[in-house]
């Protein structure tokens, strides 16, 4: 048992006026006394342990708990025995879906949320039992109907996330390929030498061997044999990405391109309006609105920024290959304006992808046909 002071004025005796409240179940607690009808777990996940706070009902979160990932399996099978509904909320990170699957199973109805820094009054003290006592008390005013406590994480299914992690190492395979690419032109810059271009590929390297100095060409040979490496599977993996099947796609759009797309988003079903398409994308314009003032600013890059690039870069090639397209035609006089800097053509990108995004949702969903929007199809097979 522990023990809570009583509410209200106190007459007589403090240490007195006190009241009995059931502590945290352990997992010995099988046959335990029933706790209550709903029991929110707000659970800070880390590596090795897990720090937990539940909310019984209507009471005050409890204090919370460190268990070590096995034992907070066996802790919330026992748990889950003592109340009607057992709901529980984490944050999306490094760790997947693993738990939210394991918990599934176990029957707790489990929320993958968005992070959120929950210091909002910015006390300047962040510890694992105040975050996890936050998503617990987020967690209860979500389930009261403040759908605006957090925002909810589409978990995709295994075959998803295993088809999205084929394209997400792809992009870390390239960004690790140019870093070392960058290396080897520090390493050549450092002694008066400026490589321009792809300076390890096999010709451009069989004349930089006779034209660089023999220190020099000792130094970049190790690194020219990781970007070869990496080179390769970047390869391999792009050859799996064009083995699919016969499809349209709109003039520009690869095949690399488009499965990259299909594969971070995972299904475009999952969206019913225009605004959640913008939303999850972050090309929305930020706003600041008070009384009569009212000022947009740069795009909010909220949602996922994989999907962003993907779009811009789609865009480039619709500008080039699809001028017919409707979100072309309509800038088409500012992007032909001799006068145009360089800054208003990437703000004009940026607002023809986000009209992309909406109009390829709408097509992927069959609510427009391409041609409706003036976008002009390849048919093209692996």
């Amino acid at each position: 048992m522990t023990w809570e002071r009583c509410q209200g004025p106190l007459i007589g005796d403090p240490d007195k006026c006190m009241k009995t409240i059931t502590t945290t179940p352990t997992s010995s607690d099988n046959n335990a006394s029933f706790l209550g009808e709903v029991i929110k777990l707000g659970i800070d996940v880390h590596k090795d342990k897990y720090v937990v706070v539940q909310k019984i009902d209507s009471s005050v979160p409890e204090r919370s708990r460190s268990f070590k990932p096995d034992q907070f399996l066996i802790w919330l099978e026992a748990l889950k025995a003592r109340c009607q509904s057992l709901y529980s909320c984490y944050e999306a990170g490094a760790f997947g879906y693993v738990l939210h699957r394991k918990l599934e199973a176990l029957g707790v109805i489990n929320h993958v949320i968005c992070p959120i820094n929950w210091d909002e009054h910015h006390k300047g003290v962040k510890t694992d039992g105040r975050d996890a006592t936050q998503m617990a008390l987020a967690l209860d005013g979500y389930l009261r109907g403040n759908d605006r406590s957090f925002s909810v994480v589409r978990v995709p299914s295994e075959q998803e996330e295993q088809l999205r992690s084929i394209t997400r190492q792809r992009q870390c395979l390239i960004k690790e390929r140019s870093r070392n690419t960058n290396r080897g032109r520090s390493h050549a810059l450092y002694y008066g030498v400026s490589l321009k271009g792809i300076w390890w590929a096999p010709k451009k390297w069989e004349g930089l061997t006779h034209t660089l100095s023999t220190h020099l060409v000792k130094l970049l040979q190790p690194i020219r044999a990781i970007i070869l490496v990496i080179n390769e599977q970047i390869q391999q993996v792009a050859q799996q990405l064009q083995e699919m099947e016969t499809t349209a796609l709109p003039q520009g759009m690869g095949t690399v391109l488009f499965q990259q797309t299909e594969r971070e988003v995972g299904d475009w079903r999952r969206f019913d309006t225009r605004k959640q398409v913008g939303g999850y994308t972050g090309l929305c314009p930020s706003e600041s609105t008070s009384a009569n003032r009212r000022m947009q600013g740069s795009i909010t890059k909220h949602g996922n920024p994989r999907l962003r690039h993907m779009l811009i870069e789609c865009t480039w090639l619709l500008i080039r290959w699809n001028g017919d397209y409707r979100g072309v035609q309509k800038w088409r006089e500012q992007l032909l304006n001799a006068k145009l800097t360089r800054s208003s053509k990437k703000k004009i990108v940026v607002a023809i992808a986000r009209q992309f995004a909406v109009d390829w949702w709408r097509v992927r969903t069959g609510r427009v046909k391409p041609e409706d929007i003036g976008l002009s199809m390849k048919l093209l097979q692996s």
